[in-house]
């Protein structure tokens, strides 16, 4: 205060609780910094999401100051991850409202599949950077009203379809342009495991007295607590469409990206459960055919009961690409096998190319305010090829999808 003389210690100890302040903002930029809050902060975002942020942090100059869970032992994981990385504790919010009620600069979605175009809108609406996980929604009436948000705001926007940012994947899009692959003529996937994914989250132990139910339902039909459903969400059709939309759109996302493309015309699908039939309601086994407006078909297919037959491949009349490689530094493999008449060779690795990973892409933006690899167009466009198979499947009808409305209808 004003008159008041200050003691030796006092003296010393404010003039080096100024100095560290002051070397904190010439080393970091403390000023300039970029403040960021996790909304949803399970397994994907402690194992990944969070994990890159704060890998990245200090290169990009980005704080994680607020932790936004339904369940109480996820905030204090994730919390105490953040507080291990970096000294420095971050607020803990239940519900994402008071989140986004801060002065936070930007926010990370990363929760159940029915939140998300809830959550991103409201979002942009509180001026804040978003990195929403895919799917982008579950209805074509909320993806369409989220691009339309985002679209007339000036956010940025990330969707969490990160294959698409691999050095490989890279790769294959510059080969596919200069025509290198010839013609494409079809793409497809076969992902198949011993036991689908969801029964592992399902089995976490949750006590009703420390989730926000109400909070976690948000617009779904209101029940009584079942922490089977909250805490295996992945497995209920309410919660998330189904191993499609939660793995198979990575796949998707790759084919649009590395393509040129946008959305499908045209879907045809059989969902199906085959053999894990307790409770839950999600499929067990996916069928799905895609058109492209580009001329090229897109199968995906998936079963739960047997871990064999995997593969990916994109085909074009001058060969075809091995992409089943997810990893960072994994290479793809182009082929020409009966491709081109009288040639014929295997294994070759597409050249390397340089890539930054989709995380650091988003966190870049944030500064440079230019659109990142994955935008709300990117977004839009592979929940529509959710949405359309999802359509085809409950019809039994081959589905076409009219981008000028906007719309889907029986083909």
């Amino acid at each position: 205060m004003k008159g008041k003389k200050l003691s030796r210690r006092q003296f010393v100890g404010h003039s080096l609780a100024v100095s560290a302040a002051l070397s904190y903002r010439n080393i970091l930029g403390a000023n300039d910094r970029i403040t960021i809050g996790m909304i949803g902060c399970g397994n994907r975002c402690q194992g990944s999401l969070l994990k890159d942020i704060l890998e990245f942090s200090r290169e990009t100059n980005v704080e994680v100051v607020g932790i936004c869970d339904t369940w109480r032992q996820m905030r204090e994981k994730a919390t105490e991850q953040v507080l291990a990385a970096t000294g420095r504790k971050p607020s803990q919010y239940i519900r994402y409202h008071d989140l986004l009620a801060t002065g936070v600069d930007a926010v990370v979605i990363c929760t159940p599949e029915h939140q998300h175009c809830t959550q991103l809108i409201d979002a942009i609406r509180a001026g804040k950077d978003v990195y929403v996980e895919k799917p982008l929604g579950m209805t074509m009436d909320e993806i369409s009203a989220a691009y339309d948000v985002v679209k007339a705001s000036d956010r940025i926007v990330q969707n969490g379809t990160q294959i698409r940012s691999l050095p490989a994947a890279q790769a294959a899009k510059r080969l596919i342009a200069e025509g290198d692959l010839g013609v494409i003529v079809k793409a497809e996937q076969s992902r198949n495991g011993v036991r689908p994914f969801w029964y592992g989250y399902a089995e976490r132990q949750v006590s009703r007295s420390d989730v926000d139910w109400e909070g976690f339902l948000m617009n779904v039909e209101k029940r009584p607590f079942d922490p089977k459903q909250y805490a295996g969400w992945y497995g209920f059709r309410e919660f998330c469409r189904g191993p499609h939309t939660t793995q198979g759109l990575h796949f998707i996302d790759l084919v649009q990206y590395i393509t040129g493309a946008g959305a499908p015309q045209y879907a045809t699908a059989h969902f199906s459960q085959v053999h894990f039939k307790d409770g839950f309601t999600v499929p067990d086994s996916v069928e799905i055919t895609y058109q492209y407006p580009e001329g090229f078909l897109v199968r995906y297919g998936q079963f739960f009961g047997n871990g064999s037959g995997r593969y990916l491949n994109i085909y074009g009349t001058g060969g075809q690409i091995d992409c089943s490689n997810w990893s960072w530094n994994g290479q793809w493999k182009l082929s020409r096998n009966q491709a081109v008449e009288g040639e014929a060779f295997s294994g070759k690795d597409l050249p390397q190319v340089e890539g930054t990973p989709h995380m650091k892409n988003w966190l870049d933006c944030l500064r440079t305010r230019q659109q990142p690899i994955a935008p709300i167009e990117a977004g839009h466009a592979h929940a529509v090829a959710g949405i359309l198979a999802e359509e085809a499947n409950l019809r039994g009808r081959r589905m076409v999808y009219l981008p000028d409305l906007r719309k889907i209808r029986e083909a």
